[in-house]
């Protein structure tokens, strides 16, 4: 059978970009469709935006620093309006620039809908295209509960796009969308609340970093609410919102924001017209080359639900580019030793296992923690305070996971990432000269472990 594309991409976030660019790189004659916006949630609601507006609540943090460094200026005005503003303008050029990868590596762009008619062919725009292999792409999208009034309540998407500045905000959730937000907007002046229903926000962090951000929080004057949901939402008269809890208390805001997790996008992908599976939370199942049950059509991303992080989704996405058109260039993904950051303030970022999970393993564990106030906060009334966690294999010396709370994480967390990529022992860590003075260089020079 000829075929119109070798490869048809569904979805024009990171990882399908990423396969498609490359793909045509290799030879292939490729068409990526997308409804949408190019660059998926990443560019346009997610990291991109997300982390421009940290910048925004890190600037407010350092201006309220400045006097002690001889700044006397009085706290400069923020415009909520000019922040959003500029924001999507740089959203518009990044959309751009990913058109402008993707036309110069001979992708054909499809703007629309594709809805699968069976394993080779998708419809778009009335029209019928056929492809050897299909790769779905569609990534993932906020999910709200359907409780009473939750129409009330808006999603991380529609945040970056508010008129206006709320005086009152709810975040509801405990991932690092919710716990980002609820930094963000308190240090952008608003009145913020962070309702969980668990016991301690992000589920899955090591427990000391997450009890850290916990008390940074409460120092900051950030109102936790945690083993709490809410069972309704009722707008006033006034126009603020009322959120009933389900021990019965009320609280009021004027902004609901819902972070609660995301949705495999599988919606009118006809899905049913082929014989792709789905788990039982509605995520496409794949095996180790990201093919489905059905043999011609893969997936990646936030549509598998393993790791959903946008360097793993282009890690993917280069993966099928690799198996499909250069074979001998192949490798699975390793889905270990994966960086993460949460970009609040302070910073969370680890690598590796945390204390729970290398216990958990069985690992006879050694520990090594440094807490203390950064340099750059010494001349400022500023209390915040940084803490450098190892967790180390005693019996092998490894080191099995690296994590921080404070300024510059992440950043200093995905050098680590590469000692423990490699293997990296306690010793090791210890013959490495720091530089000084740095926060970093607590990472080499901890030589006591706790308890000892």
């Amino acid at each position: 059978m000829a075929f119109d594309f070798d490869l048809l991409v569904i979805g024009g976030g990171s990882g399908g970009v990423r396969a498609a660019r490359f793909a045509a790189d290799f030879g292939a004659k490729v068409a990526l469709a997308e409804s949408r916006y190019l660059g998926g949630t990443c560019v346009n609601v997610g990291c991109i935006p997300k982390k421009l507006f940290a910048y925004a609540a890190q600037f407010a943090e350092d201006f309220a620093k400045a006097d002690g460094y001889g700044f006397s200026q009085a706290r400069p005005e923020f415009n909520w309006q000019l922040l959003r503003d500029n924001k999507t303008q740089e959203i518009h050029r990044l959309n751009g620039v990913y058109r402008k990868l993707l036309e110069n590596s001979g992708v054909a762009l499809l703007d629309g809908h594709a809805r699968l008619l069976d394993a080779h062919q998708a419809a778009i725009n009335g029209k019928t295209y056929s492809a050897k292999n299909i790769l779905l792409a569609t990534g993932g999208w906020p999910d709200k509960p359907q409780i009473l009034g939750i129409e009330h309540a808006i999603t991380s998407n529609e945040v970056f796009a508010l008129p206006s500045l709320p005086k009152q905000m709810l975040i509801v959730g405990g991932g690092y969308i919710a716990v980002e937000f609820a930094s963000i907007f308190h240090a952008l002046g608003v009145q913020v609340t962070l309702l969980y229903r668990g016991e301690l926000f992000l589920r899955g962090f090591d427990g000391s970093l997450r009890r850290h951000l916990k008390e940074e929080f409460e120092r900051k004057g950030l109102s936790l609410q945690f083993s709490a949901q809410i069972t309704q939402i009722e707008r006033q008269t006034n126009g603020q919102l009322t959120a009933t809890l389900n021990d019965g208390r009320k609280l009021h805001a004027d902004c609901i924001v819902y972070a609660t997790g995301r949705r495999p996008m599988t919606d009118h992908l006809g899905l049913e017209n082929t014989d792709v599976h789905l788990d039982q939370r509605g995520f496409v199942q794949v095996d180790h080359q990201y093919r489905t049950a059905a043999p011609s059509i893969f997936a990646i991303g936030d549509l598998i639900g393993r790791v959903q992080l946008t360097p793993v989704a282009l890690a993917e996405g280069m993966a099928v580019a690799k198996y499909l058109f250069r074979p001998e260039q192949f490798v699975p993904l390793e889905y270990q030793l994966i960086p993460s950051a949460v970009f609040s303030l302070p910073n969370l970022a680890s690598v590796g296992l945390s204390e729970e999970q290398a216990r958990e393993q069985g690992h006879n564990v050694r520990l090594f923690e440094s807490r203390f106030r950064a340099l750059k906060l010494t001349m400022t009334d500023c209390q915040e305070r940084t803490l450098c966690k190892l967790i180390v294999d005693a019996d092998s010396d490894k080191v099995l996971g690296c994590h921080m709370a404070g300024s510059d994480a992440g950043e200093i967390i995905q050098g680590l990432a590469v000692a423990l990529k490699a293997g990296a022992s306690k010793q090791q860590f210890d013959q490495t000269l720091g530089i000084h003075p740095t926060a970093a260089e607590e990472f080499v020079t901890m030589r006591r472990a706790v308890g000892e």
